[in-house]
């Protein structure tokens, strides 16, 4: 169980979050939608310690943190709970596909090599890229990148992974590859926090769908119940402006 208490993060006098509280159950999908500019991905950034909270408090596992006195020991330790998915893949270009996957198991999780590029193989081959093992970012396409990005999201065995927006850097003929992958993963019950402004996989895959605006948790259910019977006003304003005209509220 993830728990998030009060958190808080300020880019100088802007406050980007502003008292955020979330809860997230082993096995949910959580999707969070929102206006740009809201915090969304700045919410994912400070659970995984990309960026320093201002204040709050996080329960990961066995772990109970202030966010704003976390030791180096217990951040790594948080890291090892989580695992990050990219907008722009974050991919290493000088290594291949299968070292992509190795190389955090390696660096972080101190595997012996030849142990990590097991792994890495087992990865590839769920993913359906076994014959891209040895094929550096270059050579792939982008739907191709963030799918071995998603396989080293995989390969940590995280309690949880954070979507920052995946397809957002996709042409459109690479965005169906991936919600794919991301649609397995959700049936196997991975633990995920989704950013995204994929209505249809919000709709489709979420347990519950998370509306921020202005820092803030705004509304948030089922999307049955949210999507289709928004309580507050500017949830309804939002997806009125995101939602096909022939997708009634």
């Amino acid at each position: 169980m993830i728990k998030l208490e009060r958190l808080t993060k300020r880019f100088g006098d802007t406050t980007v979050l502003d008292g955020i509280d979330l809860e997230i159950q082993q096995g949910e999908i959580i999707v969070v939608i929102g206006p740009s500019g809201t915090g969304k991905s700045t919410l994912l950034r400070c659970l995984n310690f990309l960026e320093q909270p201002d204040g709050g408090r996080l329960t990961l596992g066995p772990l109970n943190l202030d966010l704003t006195q976390a030791s180096k020991s217990e951040i790594l330790a948080a890291r090892r709970h989580t695992a990050f998915v990219f907008q722009n893949y974050a991919l290493f270009a000088n290594k291949t596909a299968l070292e992509n996957i190795a190389e955090g198991l390696i660096v972080v999780n101190r595997w012996p090599r030849a142990k990590a590029h097991q792994r890495a193989r087992e990865i590839l081959e769920r993913i359906g890229m076994s014959d891209k093992a040895n094929a550096y970012p270059a050579s792939l396409s982008g739907g191709q990148q963030q799918r071995v990005g998603i396989g080293r999201a995989m390969a940590a065995q995280a309690e949880v992974i954070l979507f920052d927006e995946p397809t957002s850097s996709l042409d459109p003929e690479w965005v169906d590859e991936v919600l794919a992958l991301m649609k397995q993963l959700a049936r196997e019950r991975q633990t995920m926090l989704v950013v995204t402004h994929e209505m249809a996989f919000a709709r489709d895959v979420a347990d519950r769908v998370v509306f921020m605006e202005g820092g803030r948790i705004v509304e948030q259910g089922p999307p049955s119940e949210l999507f289709h019977a928004p309580q507050d006003p500017r949830t309804r304003d939002f997806l009125r402006k995101v939602l096909p005209a022939a997708e009634p509220l």
